[in-house]
């Protein structure tokens, strides 16, 4: 698990620990995105936007729905680089 950095200073933190504080923030949002952008994919498809089935064949239908992204976009990624 990925937390955001914890402020120690609220108020007038010094510059040195500002720039340790963005650059530790911008890490962790670099690697937040890609998380929320994959679920965003995954949600696109309608067996997990309105799933109803039991939550034991949630993680089936999940792994199905992202190795089909995943032959999808490697489809589209050779079709560019064949024009």
């Amino acid at each position: 698990m990925v937390t955001p950095p914890h402020r120690k200073f609220k108020k007038n933190p010094p510059d040195w620990y500002e720039e340790i504080y963005e650059s530790q923030r911008k890490a962790h949002s670099s690697r937040r995105i890609r998380v929320e952008h994959g679920i965003a994919h995954l949600k696109n498809w309608r067996a997990l936007a309105r799933h109803h089935g039991r939550r034991e064949h949630l993680g089936d239908t999940i792994q199905a729905i992202a190795g089909l992204l995943s032959h999808q976009q490697t489809a589209t990624r050779s079709a560019h680089q064949r024009q």
